[in-house]
Protein backbone atom coordinates (compact mmCIF):
# COMPACT_ATOMS: atom_id res chain seq x y z
CA UNK A 1 0.00 0.00 0.00
CA UNK A 2 1.31 3.48 -0.71
CA UNK A 3 1.59 6.40 1.49
CA UNK A 4 -1.40 8.15 -0.50
CA UNK A 5 -3.77 4.83 -0.49
CA UNK A 6 -2.49 4.36 3.92
CA UNK A 7 -3.85 8.38 4.04
CA UNK A 8 -6.93 8.17 2.32
CA UNK A 9 -7.61 4.81 3.91
CA UNK A 10 -7.20 6.76 7.12
CA UNK A 11 -8.81 9.42 5.99
CA UNK A 12 -12.03 7.22 5.09
CA UNK A 13 -11.75 5.54 8.41
CA UNK A 14 -11.68 8.60 10.64
CA UNK A 15 -15.47 7.78 11.66
CA UNK A 16 -16.60 4.35 12.72
CA UNK A 17 -19.35 2.08 12.39
CA UNK A 18 -22.07 3.10 14.58
CA UNK A 19 -21.45 -1.07 16.48
CA UNK A 20 -22.76 0.22 19.95
CA UNK A 21 -25.49 2.72 18.60
CA UNK A 22 -23.60 5.66 19.78
CA UNK A 23 -23.61 8.00 17.26
CA UNK A 24 -27.34 8.51 16.75
CA UNK A 25 -29.88 9.98 19.32
CA UNK A 26 -28.47 11.61 22.53
CA UNK A 27 -24.72 10.58 21.78
CA UNK A 28 -23.94 12.48 25.41
CA UNK A 29 -25.86 10.06 26.95
CA UNK A 30 -25.29 7.12 25.37
CA UNK A 31 -21.54 7.62 25.86
CA UNK A 32 -21.73 7.94 29.79
CA UNK A 33 -24.06 5.20 30.08
CA UNK A 34 -21.97 2.92 28.03
CA UNK A 35 -18.75 4.14 30.30
CA UNK A 36 -20.99 4.09 32.99
CA UNK A 37 -19.82 7.31 34.39
CA UNK A 38 -21.60 9.87 36.63
CA UNK A 39 -22.17 13.67 36.44
CA UNK A 40 -19.00 14.34 38.66
CA UNK A 41 -16.69 12.06 36.26
CA UNK A 42 -18.07 13.74 33.36
CA UNK A 43 -17.63 17.74 34.62
CA UNK A 44 -14.06 16.34 35.68
CA UNK A 45 -13.16 14.50 32.28
CA UNK A 46 -14.27 18.25 30.82
CA UNK A 47 -12.83 20.41 33.42
CA UNK A 48 -16.02 21.34 34.57
CA UNK A 49 -15.67 22.83 37.59
CA UNK A 50 -18.81 21.01 39.30
CA UNK A 51 -21.44 18.42 37.91
CA UNK A 52 -24.10 20.90 38.10
CA UNK A 53 -22.72 21.78 34.63
CA UNK A 54 -23.37 18.50 33.53
CA UNK A 55 -26.32 18.55 30.91
CA UNK A 56 -27.25 15.32 29.35
CA UNK A 57 -30.32 17.05 27.60
CA UNK A 58 -31.01 19.46 25.17
CA UNK A 59 -29.36 21.96 27.04
CA UNK A 60 -25.98 20.27 26.67
CA UNK A 61 -22.86 22.83 26.02
CA UNK A 62 -22.10 22.77 22.97
CA UNK A 63 -18.32 22.21 23.94
CA UNK A 64 -19.47 19.22 26.38
CA UNK A 65 -21.41 17.70 23.42
CA UNK A 66 -18.46 17.94 21.28
CA UNK A 67 -15.82 16.15 23.01
CA UNK A 68 -19.01 13.53 24.24
CA UNK A 69 -18.95 12.67 20.22
CA UNK A 70 -15.19 12.33 19.96
CA UNK A 71 -15.23 9.85 23.57
CA UNK A 72 -18.10 8.29 21.27
CA UNK A 73 -16.01 8.02 18.23
CA UNK A 74 -13.03 6.42 20.28
CA UNK A 75 -15.73 3.97 21.49
CA UNK A 76 -17.13 2.71 18.16
CA UNK A 77 -13.24 2.43 17.53
CA UNK A 78 -12.87 -0.27 19.71
CA UNK A 79 -15.91 -2.10 19.45
CA UNK A 80 -14.92 -2.34 15.35
CA UNK A 81 -11.90 -3.97 16.87
CA UNK A 82 -13.91 -6.26 18.62
CA UNK A 83 -16.38 -7.17 15.57
CA UNK A 84 -19.33 -4.86 17.33
CA UNK A 85 -19.51 -7.21 20.79
CA UNK A 86 -20.11 -4.64 23.07
CA UNK A 87 -19.87 -6.53 26.01
CA UNK A 88 -15.82 -7.20 25.19
CA UNK A 89 -16.02 -3.20 24.02
CA UNK A 90 -17.06 -2.67 26.94
CA UNK A 91 -14.97 -4.96 29.56
CA UNK A 92 -11.87 -3.64 27.49
CA UNK A 93 -12.85 -0.11 28.55
CA UNK A 94 -13.08 -1.30 32.73
CA UNK A 95 -9.44 -3.38 32.69
CA UNK A 96 -6.40 -1.37 33.66
CA UNK A 97 -4.49 -1.85 30.82
CA UNK A 98 -0.09 -1.73 30.97
CA UNK A 99 0.14 -0.26 27.96
CA UNK A 100 -1.68 2.80 29.45
CA UNK A 101 0.26 3.07 32.51
CA UNK A 102 -1.64 0.42 34.19
CA UNK A 103 -4.60 2.07 34.08
CA UNK A 104 -7.86 1.52 32.28
CA UNK A 105 -9.03 3.14 29.30
CA UNK A 106 -12.27 3.97 31.19
CA UNK A 107 -9.84 6.54 33.86
CA UNK A 108 -7.87 8.03 31.23
CA UNK A 109 -11.26 9.63 29.74
CA UNK A 110 -12.48 10.23 33.78
CA UNK A 111 -9.01 11.87 34.13
CA UNK A 112 -9.65 14.05 31.31
CA UNK A 113 -6.90 12.06 28.63
CA UNK A 114 -9.42 11.23 25.96
CA UNK A 115 -7.01 12.51 23.43
CA UNK A 116 -4.18 10.49 24.41
CA UNK A 117 -6.44 7.44 24.60
CA UNK A 118 -7.70 7.87 20.99
CA UNK A 119 -4.04 8.39 19.92
CA UNK A 120 -2.95 5.29 21.24
CA UNK A 121 -6.26 3.01 19.86
CA UNK A 122 -5.21 4.62 16.51
CA UNK A 123 -2.23 3.74 16.70
CA UNK A 124 -2.79 0.41 17.70
CA UNK A 125 -5.24 -0.48 15.10
CA UNK A 126 -2.72 0.68 12.35
CA UNK A 127 -0.50 -1.30 13.80
CA UNK A 128 2.18 1.50 15.39
CA UNK A 129 3.02 0.03 18.81
CA UNK A 130 4.59 2.46 21.23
Amino acid sequence: MTITNLAVNEFLNSVPHDYLGLLHGNTPKKVVDFLELDRFDVAKAMGLKDKSQVRLDDQIRKDLKKRLVEIAVICELMAGYFNGDAEKTALWFQVNNPALGGISPRDMIRYGRYKKLELFIRNALAGIHP
